[in-house]
């Protein structure tokens, strides 16, 4: 089957550039292709009850499926160049905030209307953090809520399925160019297009560089974040939290130093498993719904790895070191702060008796068996450095999730329509290596139908 442009990909990226395309190009034939399972079909089978840890399913409910990674996450829209992918460097500081705030408008015509925008401008808590020796970066932020977030996928959808052929549980095996297009070859047929967007995100991570060995684009190593999820009484931070909601922090260490940023806050949030190419790392979420919400506050902080020559494998450091932790705890491990500061490990009576209940079934154990000597160093001092704008941060209880990783596709080499070497393969998302945010893969889809309209019509 022809169709004039197919998509790899139904997150966010590949979402809003089916979208962008039926405004601007009706009657044109396009189809998704998308690995994991529609939106209504999406169901992690941990239960917490008779199901408590990740069981390995072929294709991962909270990773893959319509809306990709986010689908599930906490629904938090950055508004922002400071963080969230590096847009700018190809389309403009201007161009990349008009296109988030427009995707931030089409959220709220399809059911996020009535969440709150936050913004740290103007914020006292800046002059608070740079008196502490911390940096509050600038940032307009949408938090739509998990569930909220949902609503909003499923009406994108109902909006997009009459005017777009969707293959869900079809992963796409390999891309070649032919004669005027591109051929996309899965298990059970082939199909052609005039224009091809990929957007696999990050769970396509090992997909995307095969394809681009295979066609010879270029690319250059990413970096990889690693580092734990903090939980703590909702307290603790509630000051920063009510007024900012999504607070990004960057402290760079006495010792190394290394910067180390909070990443991904979820005030009265829950800690969830996420499972990427078969290996359970951490992660969190949050909702809108006061009936759904917990009485902790979770939040990861990062440490970015950049390797030089003549290392190359970035993602493959980070997977080692979460493979690691998988060995060690059977999935993830969990450790009060106040153990991991006296070098001993978490029991389970030790975690029970805390003043604290986690929200994520772990294994307690030994952070330091796991995370190398430099990043662990970084988390305990940014730990004691953010007690001193939200006391209460540095107490025994304090739980730390491990690990966290946040891995970067290999950064392709892109044009500034987000244009491959071959003319009409567009490379956009997370999945580029660009982008690593839901604000900034929406933003890229949104460009490149735009570009892509401009040939069309």
């Amino acid at each position: 089957m022809k169709y004039d442009v197919i998509i790899i990909g139904a997150g966010p990226g590949g979402i809003f550039s089916a979208y962008e395309l039926v405004q601007r190009c009706p009657g044109k034939k396009i189809a998704v292709f998308e690995a994991g399972h529609a939106l209504n079909k999406r169901r992690c089978p941990i239960d917490g009850d008779k199901i408590k840890s990740c069981i390995g399913c072929k294709s991962c409910s909270i990773m893959s499926g319509f809306g990709g990674a986010g689908a599930f996450s906490d629904g938090k829209y950055n508004i922002t160049n400071d963080f969230g992918g590096t847009l700018y460097e190809y389309i403009g500081k201007k161009p990349a905030l008009e296109l988030m705030r427009y995707v931030d408008e089409i959220n709220m015509r399809f059911g996020g209307e009535g969440t709150k925008l936050y913004s740290t401008a103007g914020s006292r808590f800046k002059t608070l953090c740079i008196q502490n020796n911390l940096h509050l970066l600038d940032a307009s932020v949408r938090h739509l809520g998990t569930d909220i977030n949902y609503v909003v996928l499923e009406n994108l959808y109902n909006y997009l399925k009459d005017q777009v052929d969707f293959y869900f549980d079809t992963p796409v095996h390999s891309i070649s160019a032919i004669e005027n297009g591109y051929e996309i070859r899965c298990a059970e047929a082939s199909y052609t297009c005039s224009e091809c967007v990929v957007s696999v995100g990050r769970s396509g991570s090992k997909w995307m560089e095969e394809v681009c060995r295979e066609m010879n684009i270029p690319t250059k190593s990413n970096r990889v974040d690693i580092g734990v999820r903090v939980e703590l009484p909702a307290a603790v931070f509630a000051h920063l939290t009510d007024e900012l909601y999504e607070s990004k922090i960057v402290y760079r260490t006495e010792k190394y130093g290394d910067k180390v940023r909070t990443f991904c806050m979820n005030p009265r949030g829950s800690v969830v498993n996420e499972n990427t190419n078969g290996i359970i790392t951490v992660n969190g979420h949050s909702y809108e719904d006061p009936a759904r919400q917990t009485e902790n506050t979770n939040f990861a902080l990062l440490v970015a790895k950049h390797f030089s020559e003549p290392f190359k494998d970035s993602n493959g450091y980070g997977e080692s070191i979460a493979r690691l932790s998988n060995m060690l705890g059977g999935g993830v491990i969990v450790q009060k702060f106040g153990d991991l500061i006296r070098g001993r490990r978490s029991t389970p009576n030790r975690i029970q008796d805390a003043f604290l209940t986690p929200t994520l079934n772990a294994t307690p154990g030994d952070l330091s068996l796991v995370l190398p000597k430099r990043i662990l160093d970084g988390i305990i001092e940014m730990i004691y450095a953010l007690d001193k704008v939200a006391p209460g941060t540095a107490n025994d209880d304090t739980l730390l999730y491990g690990v966290e990783v946040k891995f970067y596709n290999m950064e392709v080499e892109v044009s500034d329509k987000l244009e491959s070497r071959y003319k009409g393969l567009y490379i956009i998302g997370d999945g580029s290596g660009i982008t690593h945010s839901l604000s900034h893969a929406s933003a890229s889809g949104v460009h490149v139908a735009r570009c892509i309209a401009q040939d069309l019509v």
